[in-house]
């Protein structure tokens, strides 16, 4: 037993009825090559065994009493590996198109609070005698990096890889804490918070002062929140539905930009979005004279072992989708971005999960739930435009058997006001770039994944024919 921090908490306060706090990770293969065809059996066995190198997958999270302190996780004693599993046919013709449907479908019910946080789908019936896994996976649970993590253990583990550590043979369901031991665990957790209290509240004026001192010092300062964010269609109340869309960016393309720009990988993947994104806005005549501001998380955890929790920070850039020429977005993305970083590290990028340790679960609920329910995302100026995410992935191809991961997606949720999420992750030499909306925010995110294969041509013309005959 475990008790949850107040960061991987902070996710689980903030789910409401249209706001679905989970991740979707989608792999597609080809199982063609199989004799006999796929077996849903043979799945179920084959995650029987991993189970017990995947404690995040067995663990369920339990409440503390009236909200009164961060919940615990439990081995689940009444675990069922078939009410995680299920198994449906796409519509022909089976294309991304089709995919992309189940997955805004499945993605669009929150997970039940009653076993461990995660769901899988396994889809069959693709183009190319193809299949794709579903997973979905609450981010209470894991933050991309220990996603990536989690999907690397799953490999070693089914491909007998001797570098793997051997595990017990079983694991052991925990029973349920009484209440009394649930209350007697909060209390001493917030004793030990409340002791803290004044070092991390000198440590927060100290650390905000040097970092506003420092935005200030700017000529152009990195954006904060809620702080002249300019308002779009992304920016509005959610339903409880999604759309869905993937595709694939050749990555070399991105790194052949990043050596001719002197810029990072990160500030291309940014620039193609800010990119695609202005060309969208400016096809539905509603561009904004300030450019679209972006929470970008970032990963503050080198170890890349680890499979559970969340070791996340968030930078505020500034997309520049107010300049039309390419290059000098991606500077101007590029300095922000820099900027951004020098003023998070001056804060501290401990702080945030460090106050969300002492923020009490009902004021949390609360102010969320408030928020959801009066719709004033609609009236209001947003607190920012979009999520925009790169997740380092798997570097080399992904084979289980005879079967081969030929791709690989995976999204984080949206907020309300805040509604568009763009997700990568890299894997192998492709960039899997994933976008999660829901129709009163992105009816057809289509239209953004066509605009994101025009903004990186717009961006290799510019930078010529050269820089590619390098890779």
């Amino acid at each position: 037993m475990e008790t949850m921090t107040g960061l991987d908490a902070k996710f689980l306060y903030s789910e409401t009825p249209t706001a679905h706090m989970h991740t979707v990770k989608v792999a597609v293969s080809d199982v063609s090559v199989l004799e006999g065809g796929f077996s849903y059996d043979v799945l179920i066995e084959v995650l029987e065994q991993q189970l017990v190198r995947l404690p995040p997958f067995r663990r369920r999270a339990v409440p503390v009493p009236l909200g009164l302190g961060h919940p615990v996780w439990v081995e689940d004693p009444e675990f069922d590996l078939r009410r995680h599993v299920s198994r449906r046919m796409v519509d022909a013709p089976g294309g991304a198109r089709e995919l992309a449907a189940v997955v805004a479908e499945f993605s669009g019910t929150a997970l039940a609070r009653d076993r461990p946080l995660w769901e899988l789908l396994v889809v069959d019936g693709l183009a190319g005698g193809r299949s794709a896994v579903v997973v979905k996976l609450h981010h209470a649970v894991a933050d991309g990096s220990a996603a990536v993590a989690l999907l690397q253990k799953v490999v070693r583990g089914t491909t007998g890889d001797p570098t793997e550590e051997p595990v017990a043979d079983r694991w052991h369901p925990e029973p349920i804490p009484t209440r009394r031991r649930l209350l007697s665990i909060a209390a001493r957790g917030h004793m030990t918070r409340w002791k803290g209290l004044p070092h991390l509240a000198v440590q927060s004026v100290r650390s905000t002062r040097a970092s506003e001192a420092r935005r200030r010092s700017f000529a152009e300062r990195p954006p904060l929140p809620l702080h002249h964010i300019p308002k779009t269609s992304f920016n509005v109340s959610l339903t409880p539905d999604r759309t869905f869309a993937m595709t694939n960016l050749p990555l070399a393309d991105l790194k052949a930009i990043r050596r001719a720009t002197g810029t990072t990988l990160n500030d291309v993947y940014l620039a193609v979005c800010a990119g695609a994104l202005r060309r969208y806005l400016v096809d539905r005549d509603e561009l904004p004279r300030r450019p679209l501001v972006a929470s970008v998380p970032v990963s503050t955890d080198p170890n890349v072992a680890r499979m559970s929790g969340n070791r996340v920070d968030n930078l505020y850039v500034s997309l520049g989708t107010d300049i039309g020429d390419p290059l000098e977005r991606l500077q101007h993305i590029h300095d922000a971005a820099m900027a951004s970083k020098e003023v998070r590290s001056l804060l501290g990028h401990d702080l945030l999960g460090q106050r969300a340790d002492v923020v009490p679960p009902q004021i949390y609920r609360f102010v969320v739930d408030a928020w959801s329910r009066s719709h004033i995302a609609d009236r209001l100026r947003p607190p920012l435009n979009v999520v925009l995410s790169n997740v380092v992935g798997p570097r080399e191809r992904i084979y289980f058997g005879p079967i081969e991961l030929e791709a690989l997606y995976s999204v984080g949720p949206i907020l309300e006001g805040i509604g568009l999420n763009i997700t990568a992750w890299s894997y192998e030499n492709t960039l899997g770039v994933s976008l999660l909306g829901c129709p009163a925010s992105v009816p057809d995110p289509w239209q953004i994944v066509d605009a994101l294969h025009d903004s990186l041509d717009e961006l290799r013309g510019v930078i010529g024919t050269e820089a590619f005959a390098e890779r």
